[in-house]
This record gives structure tokens, C-alpha cells and sequence, in this order.
């Protein structure tokens, strides 16, 4: 069995490529599927969030792993060569350094934000539930795992620990220099949106409206942070009041246009208004950003701020990325040792069946032993059974750890174990 991960990121790919690529909650079960119907897959999984969207399979040792580039295409309705460039495919260990960086925030925008421990969690999640994940693939994720929280454990990567809306609002203070006294409007009532209020209320805001399509989120999300709720259908008109626009909804569309923004920024007299977009698919037309006085920054534009933040974790980062080599080398040793279990429990099986074959022979000339004379028999019979097995089974894990497979071979062939 192979590992093999397919996917882009906001290192490879523009966001304008990734929200196209993107894995919406309605169609990842029908994806997974199609994955698993892939010829040679055996276990999938689908990581989509807004930096990055990746395909980990399971497969076959000789199967093509190009095949994922086709649930790509097929998902999105684009052709297979307008995505190559944009892709990356790792295998075996590089797409378990991969998967392990990813889990420890190494591959993040942000290095060390928390937030993809949790959207790996859920993917793989999802992917449980929907039965397409289990034995290789499933102990390289719980892997993953564990060396993500032994980073956090052993290292000071989560000490100062940011997200995308708390880059959002860094360059806010950027652009403000304080944001003492100003007003944010966020539209959105997800993990993004609550993220940014905290941020936002830490930096100092005067005022935080927050409005959401479904109002009874808004109103759990204003109530957990002192902000007020405002109509979905209204948020529009109240913009000239605003300051900053923080949009981080789930619309499948733009929620601001250039058209609309012309209209604001008459009734503000022109004066500033900055619009961070964080979600993705984008909330805010970039055409607004041509409006006199309409300042619009997307998700890619955070990497200014990141870029930042990047330059004090440098020294962490090497530690982290030591431990990552060291978990990745042991966890090959893992699995290549999982690989040759069958063969270690085959001699021992083996032997043991032709021990109870040789003594139900001469059963009849055993009679006469007393109970405490036949639990020697089957001492002295184990034992030499464990010293012949002994050898076979050192060289078969020695031969795991070491990524030979002639020793296997060699050692099915002499117990009969094909």
C-alpha cells in the first residue's frame, strides 16, 4: 500500500484557483465516492479549506496516482492541463512529511495558527463517517495527529499563535494605526467571523455589528462578545457608518459589488473604508477596489502580515521541522514493520502447526508420561521451536526497518507460508 497526496495551495495556486477547486460541504460525498471508485484506491480522503485543497489516497503499489488530478477536473468542470500547473503530488514519505506539516501549522500561511489541526481533523472526520477511510490511511492521519500536539507540547509554536482574521485585523491597526474608537462591521458568523471580533475587541475597537443570513447565529455570536446584531438585508445601508468591513460569510457570491461601494462611499463623503475579505469563495467584488477611497484586501494579501509574523518563529519552526523528520522516519519504521507482520505471525503459526504435528505422532508412545513429564515435553518442544524462530523473525524486522523485501520473500518460501 502507497500513500499519495494531490493538491494546491496558497503557496501554488491564486485564490481565484483555489475557490474554484474548492470541495463545498454538498458535494465531498459524492467526491469521495467517485475517489474510492478509482481503479487501485482503497482509502481517500479530502482536506478543502480556504489555503489549500488536497486529495490523500491509499493505493496499490502499481496503480497511476494521476488519476486524483481527474476528480479535480471533474469536480470543477475545468480541464485536467489548466490545473497541472497549480498542483503538487508527493508519495511515501514525502506526502507523510507533507500530511505531518500540514497537522503542525509548518505549511499554514501563518505558521503556528491552530486552525488546520482542526479542519484535518474534520476532514478525516467526514471521511470516516462516510467509509472511505480506514487501516493505512487512517494510522498515518491519527499519526499526524500526535505529532502535531507533541510540537505544541514541546515547542513554543502555539505560544503566539495567530489565524487568518487575526492577520486580517493586524493589517487594519496597519492601515489605521490604532483602532481605538473606530466601528467593524463583520458579516459572517463562523469560527472566522468569531475569531475576528476576539481580535478586534483585543485591539481596542468602539464598536463591533455583526450580521449573518441566518440571524439566530448572528445574535449567539454578538451575544458571546458584546456585539450588536444588525438585519442581513440592512447591512448594506448601514456601511457608511462603518470603518472596517470584515466579510467572512458562506455566500456562494458576492456580497458587495463596485456598484454598491460607489453608493457608500457618496453617503460617507468619501471618506475611507477598508473592506478585508477572508472568506473564500470571496465575499467582495475586487472591481470595488477601484472606487476612490474603497480599500479592498483579500486573503493573499494577508501574506504581507505573515510574512511578518514568519520572522520571529524562524528558530521554532527548526525544532518543529526536527521533530517532523524524526516522527516521519519513525513512523516508516511503523508501517514497513506492519508490512512484514503477516510473515512474522506466519512462521509462528507455521511452527506451531508442525510442533502439535510431531507430538500427535508419537501421542501413543507418550502414554506413560505423568502430566508434569508431558508440561515438560511441551516446554522443550516450544523452546526449540522459539529458537528456530527467533532468527527468521529478527531478520524480518531488521529487514523492515532496512526496506529490503528479498528477506521476505526468502523466509515465505522456506516455512511455506505462499
Amino acid at each position: 500500500m502507497k500513500i499519495h497526496i494531490t493538491g494546491l495551495s496558497h503557496k501554488t495556486a491564486p485564490v481565484e484557483v483555489r475557490e474554484r477547486l474548492a470541495f463545498g460541504e454538498h458535494v465531498l460525498p459524492k467526491a469521495l465516492t467517485s475517489l474510492c471508485e478509482m481503479p487501485g484506491v482503497r482509502e481517500g480522503m479530502i482536506l478543502s479549506t480556504c489555503n489549500r485543497v488536497e486529495i490523500a489516497v491509499a493505493m496499490d503499489d502499481n496503480d497511476h496516482h494521476l488519476l486524483t488530478e481527474n476528480l479535480f477536473a471533474d469536480v470543477s468542470h475545468v480541464e485536467r492541463d489548466w490545473i497541472r500547473p497549480f498542483v503538487y503530488s508527493l508519495d511515501e514519505r514525502e506526502a507523510i512529511r507533507h500530511l505531518f506539516r500540514v497537522a503542525a501549522s509548518l505549511d499554514s500561511m501563518i505558521v503556528g495558527e491552530p486552525q488546520i489541526l482542526g479542519q484535518l481533523k474534520n476532514a478525516y472526520a467526514v471521511a470516516k463517517a462516510h467509509g472511505s477511510l480506514s487501516g493505512f490511511l487512517e494510522l498515518l492521519c491519527t499519526r499526524a495527529f500526535h505529532v502535531a500536539k507533541r510540537i505544541r507540547t514541546e515547542t513554543e509554536i502555539g505560544e503566539s499563535a495567530v489565524s487568518v482574521s487575526y492577520a486580517a485585523v493586524e493589517l487594519a491597526r496597519e492601515i489605521f494605526g490604532s483602532l481605538e474608537g473606530r466601528k467593524v462591521l463583520v458579516v459572517g458568523a463562523g469560527k472566522m467571523a468569531e475569531s475576528a471580533i476576539r481580535h478586534l475587541q483585543r485591539a481596542g475597537v468602539s464598536q463591533t455589528l455583526v450580521t449573518n443570513r441566518t440571524r439566530e447565529r448572528a445574535e449567539k455570536l454578538a451575544s458571546a462578545y458584546t456585539g450588536t446584531v444588525i438585519p442581513y438585508e440592512d447591512f448594506i445601508v448601514r456601511l457608511p457608518e462603518v470603518d472596517i468591513v470584515i466579510a467572512s460569510s458562506g455566500a456562494p457570491h458576492f456580497i458587495l459589488t463596485r456598484d454598491q461601494m460607489r453608493k457608500v462611499m457618496s453617503a460617507r463623503r468619501n471618506k475611507p473604508i477598508f473592506l478585508v475579505d477572508i472568506a473564500v469563495p470571496r465575499n467582495i467584488e475586487p472591481e470595488a477596489n477601484k472606487v476612490d477611497g474603497v480599500f479592498v484586501y483579500d486573503i493573499d494579501d494577508l501574506q504581507k502580515v505573515v510574512d511578518q509574523n514568519l520572522a520571529g518563529r524562524l528558530n521554532v519552526a527548526v525544532e518543529a521541522e526536527r521533530i517532523i523528520e524524526e516522527e516521519v522516519d519513525r513512523t516508516l519504521v511503523r508501517l514497513k514493520t506492519r508490512e512484514v507482520t503477516p510473515a512474522i505471525v506466519g512462521v509462528q503459526e507455521q511452527l506451531e502447526h508442525w510442533r502439535l504435528a510431531e507430538i500427535e505422532k508419537v501421542r501413543g508412545r507418550l502414554s506413560d508420561l505423568t502430566p508434569q513429564q508431558m508440561e515438560a515435553v511441551e516446554a522443550l518442544t516450544r523452546g526449540l521451536i522459539n529458537k528456530v524462530a527467533h532468527g527468521p523473525i529478527s531478520e524480518l524486522r531488521k529487514s523492515a526497518e532496512q526496506g529490503g523485501g528479498d528477506v521476505v520473500l526468502l523466509v515465505r518460501r522456506l516455512f511455506r507460508l505462499d
